[in-house]
């Protein structure tokens, strides 16, 4: 018997309304960048490594092309200790792909702006 974890409304913000824009890399930056700690987002839904990959994927290149960079863009900020990457399993192959806010670096040194530029 397969387990689908409930993704619930209360504190996700979902990035793809009904045909409204998807998410790009200056979108997830200024998400990440007013975030209260806890705060989560989701930036895929679907099957990432399959959706990204132009063989396979049913996404129009220019989309596949914008889920790539949003994709960098958050293991980025990952790496950078600003999210936690999770996913969870919505339904077969799908999953919905989440970053958490962590709580801000104290420590004085470049803006966020400046990190995640680095960080490319």
């Amino acid at each position: 018997m397969a387990r689908h974890s409930t993704i619930r409304a209360t504190g996700v913000v979902s990035i793809f309304g009904a045909g409204g824009p998807a998410l790009d890399e200056v979108g997830l930056s200024a998400w990440i960048a007013q975030a209260a700690p806890g705060e989560t987002l989701v930036y895929h839904r679907g099957f990432l490594a399959v959706d990204a990959t132009s063989v396979i994927s049913k996404l129009p290149p220019e989309q596949q092309r914008t889920l790539r960079l949003v994709a960098s863009a958050a293991l980025r900020a990952a790496e950078q200790g600003l999210v936690h990457l999770v996913q969870a399993r919505i339904g077969p192959d799908q999953f919905a792909y989440i970053a958490i806010a962590r709580t801000k670096p104290r420590q004085a040194g470049p803006s966020l702006s400046v990190r995640l530029l680095a960080a490319a």
